[in-house]
């Protein structure tokens, strides 16, 4: 009887031990299922398929011509670099070119759809065509005006700007831009300002708070009016803390004006006349402390304001299309001639006439004047080092009734 009891608690014992090993082996089991449903969806999320791109920009707008010479001035002009602030694209064209079977290509956004296609002819001689982009995930479009601009060399020796055509900018409604009159009396978009830049960190001021806007009462007029400004904690950050009133013939990049803001100034328009002075009045008030990049103070400093014009080779040694920017605008070897006026100092509140020559650095090529091979730019700023952020908070330059005297084509 008592071995009987032994045998069965030994069997006993065992089938214990078997289920408790079973049960051991389930609980591993899961372990691992488990472990492989983690990995799984760890590696299934690796290979996620990328978002959509919700961009929809038109970056760069060609044409190919078989008759380059009857079409365009210059082979620059048949290839035009888009800013991601524009929706106007306008090729300038020679007045008598051929526009009615015109067939603008584009480079989009990756993704991106345009209607009508790129590459496709339409007739431009009644107006601009408009293009819509979409964008990849097609929740975004965007229209594009294009045009063909015909445009007939001046005949006139004198340009004026009164800066009478102003209005506030299409994109944001904030801060003013001004027109220039074209020879057909229609009204360009040459004109650009720092205004972009400031409004990046300085977005809910008024436009009479911006750095460049309407001055109500000029010398005849309207005029435009200058201000250095505190570009605020954000400009600071940023080691921008001052932003000068500035204008000019040319492009604002908004895109360089937060990593390089000396490329964002985009200096010139293609100019077709040799020109020999540049006039006008001007009033300036500077201020005080006078700052450097960092905001350090110099007291020793006192700000001036600056008005130059410059007519540049817009081309490399190789042909290729250039423009001068911030950092070498007055210092760049494809300078021809520079009319600068000296010493825009205080003005006691009068109007002041300015008159200056051009000093010639290099002589005129006339066919490549007729080509459209140099540029042209006017510039205003109210601090004089403005472009690398050194001036005084609140100096003032008033500009208005600007001529450009040229040489008259016989």
């Amino acid at each position: 009887m008592q071995l009987e009891l032994a045998n069965l608690k030994l069997l006993y014992s065992l089938d214990f031990a078997r289920n408790d090993l079973e049960m051991k082996n389930l609980k591993y089991k899961a372990t691992v299922v488990l472990a492989l449903m983690v990995l799984s969806v760890l590696y299934t999320s690796c290979f996620k398929e990328e978002p959509l791109n919700a961009e929809c920009d038109i970056e760069k707008a060609w044409v190919h011509v078989n008759d380059l010479e009857a079409s365009f001035y210059n082979a620059n002009d048949t290839l035009i670099n888009v800013l991601s602030n524009e929706d106007k694209i306008v090729f300038a064209m020679r007045d008598d070119a051929d526009v009615t079977a015109f067939a603008p290509q584009f480079t989009i956004t990756p993704g991106a759809t345009i209607t009508p296609a790129s590459g496709s002819v339409h007739d431009f001689s009644d107006g601009p065509v408009t293009y819509t982009v979409t964008s990849q995930d097609g929740k975004w479009s965007r229209k594009y005006l294009v045009s063909c601009n015909r445009m007939a060399r001046y005949t006139t020796s004198e340009i004026d700007y009164d800066f009478e055509h102003f209005e506030l900018d299409k994109d944001y409604h904030k801060f003013y831009v001004w027109h220039n009159v074209l020879p057909d009396g229609s009204l360009g978009d040459d004109w650009a300002t720092g205004n972009y830049g400031f409004y990046i960190a300085n977005s809910n001021s008024a436009p009479n708070e911006y750095p460049t806007f309407v001055l109500e009462n000029g010398y005849d007029g309207h005029g435009v009016q200058f201000i250095t400004r505190d570009t605020g904690p954000t400009g600071r950050r940023l080691g921008k803390p001052i932003a000068a009133g500035n204008l000019f013939l040319g492009k604002f990049n908004i895109i360089s004006a937060l990593m390089q803001p000396l490329k964002a100034t985009e200096f010139g328009i293609p100019f077709t006349q040799k020109p020999v002075r540049l006039s006008g009045y001007y009033q300036y008030s500077p201020s005080a402390p006078f700052t450097d990049k960092d905001f350090n103070v110099h007291p020793e400093r006192i700000d001036a304001g600056d008005i130059y014009s410059v007519l540049y080779i817009n081309h490399d040694r190789n042909g290729n299309p250039l423009v001068l920017y911030g950092d070498n605008v007055l210092s760049s070897e494809n300078i021809v001639a520079v009319a600068r006026v000296s010493n825009v100092n205080e003005t006691n509140g009068e109007w002041v006439k300015f008159d200056v020559e051009f000093e010639y650095k290099k002589e005129i090529n006339p066919d490549m004047l007729a080509n459209r091979g140099y540029n042209l730019t006017i510039v205003f700023s109210s601090s004089i080092d403005g472009a690398t952020f050194e001036g005084a908070i609140g100096s003032s330059l008033k500009v208005d009734c600007v001529k450009l005297t040229c040489e008259t084509k016989e």
